[in-house]
């Protein structure tokens, strides 16, 4: 299998935490990431069938109304994600 090197940045703390964990040091950060990437994949995307079954619930949930519904009419502007 041909492999590719990508360029990932990590805040410090992150970093030391994970080449702290006994698996990386046992096996190397690269085919540590690679199981997380391929276990995210596979558990919460496009890919797997449960993502596809969550996909397909939002997209019946929203397909026919916009917005948060009249009950909550005007808040779509109050929420905001956190600052990194």
């Amino acid at each position: 299998m041909a492999m590719k090197s990508v360029n990932v940045q990590f805040d410090d703390d992150l970093l030391a935490r994970l080449d702290a964990s006994e698996e990386v040091r046992e096996l190397g950060r690269s085919e540590v990431l690679q199981k997380a990437a391929a276990e995210y994949l596979g558990r919460c995307c496009q890919g797997s069938k449960a993502g596809q079954a969550i996909a397909e619930q939002y997209r019946r949930a929203y397909e026919h109304e916009a917005g948060l519904g009249e009950e909550f009419a005007g808040w779509e502007e109050q929420g905001a994600w956190p600052s990194k």
